[in-house]
């Protein structure tokens, strides 16, 4: 064995600081971004839910559920979503079509379809995505 073949000697190097708890996702306070999950995924839960038994019973309601449910998307998307430009898009999109179905006063059969199928589309697509593995040394 050569002395070029030897393995290197590791060097006494001092570790890492460890970090503030910050995890470089957001700018904003990280100890809000799990209540924000939670209290967005209620609202869209229960904006949802009564847009699900509407659809099945065949009841009228009224815009406020459906202003729930785009709130809990606005709340859910800015604590979840880290890409800026995808979450500010979801928020603005979610907001104005909020503050439309308020201001148009009702809901039709057709508001109520496509909630229901987006959600569906939605859940399928958080589902069935895979996160990327954990690279740890």
């Amino acid at each position: 064995m050569a002395p070029t073949d030897l393995p290197e000697r590791q060097t006494n190097q001092p570790a890492q600081p460890p970090s503030s708890g910050h995890d470089g996702r957001h700018g904003d306070d990280p100890h809000t971004y799990v209540p924000g999950m939670i209290v967005g995924s209620s609202l869209v839960f229960l904006g949802f839910l009564t847009v699900f038994l509407s659809l099945s019973g065949g009841f009228e309601i009224d815009y406020k559920p459906l202003v729930l449910y785009f709130s809990g998307l606005a709340i859910w998307a800015y604590s979840a979503l880290t890409n800026l430009t995808v979450r500010y898009t979801v928020v603005t999109v979610t907001v104005t079509l909020g503050l439309a179905i308020a201001h148009y006063g009702e809901v039709h059969f057709w508001h109520k379809q496509v909630i229901f199928w987006a959600t569906v589309v939605m859940v399928a697509y958080f589902m069935f995505s895979t996160a990327a593995p954990d690279k740890r040394e």
